[in-house]
């Protein structure tokens, strides 16, 4: 049976996880060494952006235990920061106990934003503009006949008003289902091919034609229990509530509480070729729809004293076009996850959100934050100062027990090791 817990999975070689991946997604010979080498063609590199002169890498991870509908996924992860993956993995074993996660997304309406200034008469042109509206969504799907023929395409059409010191602006927003793609071209070339017609209506000067980033029309949303007996009792809800509350009603705290949030979702997203810049805007811009910057997720205590933990936001992902389409890890890490459609990739995201999220609060209420991160910083430390692979343990262990992590430490441990003094 196909299962996502595997017990152990982090004490495994590199090759036996990676096995392990193989027989659970059906990877190729050939996708097992790419992910093995890590490599990226030069020539696709040569032609993704301008000037390259060579290539970058980041860890490639597996994050265990997710449960999410019902389904058993891996998770791929590319990031370079300590014990996120494990903590992914962590919470995801506890929500397990509890059914796993329930998540839901919206359909893929992205926003295409038309900017208006100098408009001689606001409520006619809005008139004019609502009166052509039929027509004005028909044109843009004429613009995009393929997206139109697989059921995507252009739905609804809205105006505002926005002041500002010079003057009012009139922005019209195309609203757009770009099914399976993360849409930013799509959209972009409907409001650029509307704009004349716009400015002939209006009588005003449109400029910007553009993408919203904020894709409040394209939202994701998960749950999950996690039972006060799997995650430590009724002290530690308590003190994770209270955590909560802190990030719930302090923009400081929301800040860091969100960018947790983010660790997770971002490591799928990298993993999976997707554009980072845009799901990081949209969220926090989500964060303070209400005029105060605030959390992505909640948290509350049933009657039978179990936490549960909620997570909504803007997740605009694709499985089609952009670096999903040329890049052969992103390419490899959807078949990992076994998803074609955005809808689901964009559940599994707020999943990982939600449980790095939920990982976060259970260490900050418990022995805090630190002590996730120390090994693997200390592995990074005894690795920077030149410990070989069978020196490294020592090395860690040495520092974390005398409570010294820094470079020079390091040194003075590796000096004293090779010199044959003992600690």
């Amino acid at each position: 049976m196909r299962t996502s817990r595997i017990s152990g999975f982090y004490n495994l070689p590199m090759d036996e996880r990676l096995k392990i991946v193989r027989e659970f997604a059906g990877l190729t010979d050939e996708e097992v060494e790419v992910l093995r080498e890590g490599k990226l063609p030069r020539e696709v590199a040569d032609h993704m952006i301008e000037n390259v002169i060579g290539l970058y890498s980041l860890p490639f991870a597996i994050a265990t235990n997710f449960l999410i509908n019902g389904k058993d996924y891996l998770i791929p992860m590319v990031i370079e920061e300590p014990s996120v993956v494990a903590a992914a993995s962590n919470a995801a074993k506890m929500a397990r106990d509890s059914g796993g996660f329930e998540a839901e997304a919206t359909d893929s309406i992205m926003i295409s934003q038309i900017q208006v200034v100098k408009v001689p008469d606001l409520e006619e042109a809005i008139r004019r503009i609502m009166a052509e509206k039929d027509k004005l969504i028909a044109a843009a799907n004429e613009m995009d006949p393929l997206l139109t023929r697989l059921g995507g395409g252009a739905r609804d059409l809205e105006v505002r008003v926005v002041g500002t010191e010079a003057g009012p602006m009139l922005i019209v927003h195309l609203l757009v289902d770009t099914l399976d793609a993360m849409g930013a071209n799509t959209v972009n070339t409907m409001a650029e091919g509307l704009a004349p017609t716009i400015e002939r209506l209006t009588g005003g000067k449109v400029y910007l034609r553009i993408i919203s980033n904020l894709a409040d029309r394209r939202l994701a949303r998960a749950k999950a229990k996690f039972s006060k007996a799997a995650i430590g009792g009724e002290e530690v809800v308590e003190g994770i509530m209270w955590a909560y509350r802190f990030a719930k009603h302090d923009p400081y705290r929301a800040a860091t509480h969100n960018k947790g949030i983010m660790n997770g979702i971002i490591a799928v997203a990298l993993a999976t070729g997707q554009d980072t810049r845009a799901l990081e805007a949209g969220a926090h811009s989500y964060a303070a729809r209400s005029g105060k910057y605030t959390t992505l997720t909640n948290y509350w205590v049933d009657d039978n004293g179990d936490l549960w933990g909620s997570i909504e936001l803007p997740l605009a992902v694709g499985t089609v076009g952009g670096v999903v389409r040329v890049h052969p890890i992103a390419k490899i890490a959807l078949k990992i996850l076994g998803v074609e459609k955005a809808r689901e990739l964009a559940m599994i995201m707020a999943s990982v959100g939600l449980a790095q999220n939920f990982a976060a609060l259970r260490a900050l209420a418990t022995e805090g934050i630190q002590a996730g991160h120390m090994k693997l910083h200390a592995r990074n430390i005894a690795m920077s100062v030149g410990a070989s692979p069978s020196e490294i343990d020592e090395v860690v262990e040495r520092m974390i027990r005398e409570r010294k992590i820094n470079v020079e430490r390091a040194k003075q441990i590796l000096e004293e090791m090779r010199s044959g003094k003992k600690a």
